[in-house]
């Protein structure tokens, strides 16, 4: 059993793994860019980003 391309399913090409093609290689790059997927994080994360907050120190 071949390996599917992860955005439509059809046999993955060695040219653009694990995509099929360019353009679906493409279609989840731009749903990376646009925020469409996240990866979850825990709420210290997010504290660490926030502008105006301390940096963390090296001490």
């Amino acid at each position: 059993m071949s390996a599917r391309c992860p955005t439509c399913g059809r046999p993955q090409t060695p040219e653009f793994r694990p995509f099929c093609s360019k353009r679906c290689a493409d279609v989840d790059l731009q749903r990376w860019l646009s925020g469409r997927y996240v990866i979850a994080g825990s709420r210290e994360d997010e504290d660490e980003d926030t502008p105006g907050s301390p940096a963390p120190s090296d001490d």
